[in-house]
């Protein structure tokens, strides 16, 4: 071999050499970026209550799937179900929906898609609301939407956009576009 293809070869292994590691230096690099994308921790048919300051069970969880992401503050649910303990610590309400997510930040809850709130006792004047999108307090137990709502009660049925509704107070309004029928059997 002669000197000019001994330094062609030498350029094209020196130019390969440092492709290569700048190729495995970006691979790192990206790994690392989506290391903060992947939850903390997984869990399937979870179950998990919480309880508020006085020490008295706030709420409690039970899902199929959970992902809990410790950085952002965030869990994720799939198919979550909470049972609601307003201020007198009797569970009063069931909510469900295909997706929910808990900010553990603000103690937010928010459940979208197929939501479904019911009354556990028989005896409440509200015996179901449903909607496609919910937001709840966990401190101060108050549901918020500005989605269709549907509530179904004893012998009535009503229907409107946008939800407010104080479960300690047990005061729930439809903000717009009410419309509603009453059975006076």
């Amino acid at each position: 071999m002669n000197r000019v293809t001994l330094a062609i070869v030498a350029l094209f292994g020196t130019a390969l050499t440092l492709y290569w590691q700048v190729q495995s230096k970006k691979n790192d690099q990206d790994l690392e970026g989506h290391s903060s994308e992947r939850p903390n921790y997984v869990i399937d048919d979870v179950r998990s209550t919480e309880y508020n300051k006085e020490g008295l069970v706030n709420s409690k969880v039970t899902a199929k799937h959970m992902e809990h992401y410790e950085d952002a503050g965030m869990t994720y649910f799939t198919q979550p179900v909470y049972l609601i303990y307003p201020d007198n610590g009797k569970a009063k309400w069931r909510l469900r929906a295909d997706k929910g997510s808990h900010n553990s930040v603000t103690h937010k809850v928010s459940l979208d898609d197929n939501v479904v709130i019911k009354s556990i006792t028989p005896n409440e004047p509200v015996q179901t609301l449903s909607t496609s999108h919910l937001e709840l307090s966990l401190d101060t137990m108050i549901m918020t939407s500005d989605k269709m709502i549907h509530i179904t009660g004893n012998k009535f049925v009503i229907q409107g956009t946008g939800l407010y509704a104080d479960l300690n107070d047990q005061n729930i309004k439809l903000t717009s576009q009410v419309e509603g029928t009453y059975d006076a059997q």
